[in-house]
């Protein structure tokens, strides 16, 4: 019983995290959920642009946002970039190289409400 449990559970868990990923965002990078927010990633270049919405679309004001960053592994080194507000629903940051293929980026911020956003994404 042990074992079915174990391989429905590995079974499921894909299921689960994909569950809350959209394919692409209205700016054209990959879409996260993270406590009810929306986050979509876009790496122009050297710089990166996370775009903010609340659950229903609606822009998620970027301004007071706090401790924003983005620590990113690529090409065996990680770096952590600051990320700034920028209106209406942007957080911002310089990129010391644009990303290659498969770099892992993780976001982190303590919006102006207190509330703590998450993102995991892997540049494709």
């Amino acid at each position: 019983m042990k074992h079915l449990f174990l391989a429905l559970a590995v079974a499921v868990s894909p299921l689960a995290v994909s569950a809350h990923e959209v394919a692409k965002g209205p700016n054209g990078g990959p879409v996260v959920d993270s406590a009810g927010h929306h986050v979509e990633m876009v790496a122009n270049g050297s710089e990166l642009v996370l775009f903010l919405t609340e659950s229903d679309d609606k822009p998620l004001a970027s301004a007071g946002t706090k401790n924003a960053r983005a620590i990113v592994q690529d090409g065996g080194k990680t770096v952590t970039v600051p990320l700034q507000p920028a209106e209406p629903n942007r957080l911002v940051g310089a990129l010391p190289q644009p990303l290659g293929s498969g770099a892992r980026v993780v976001v982190s911020a303590t919006m102006a409400d207190g509330h703590a956003v998450q993102a995991r994404f892997v540049n494709n």
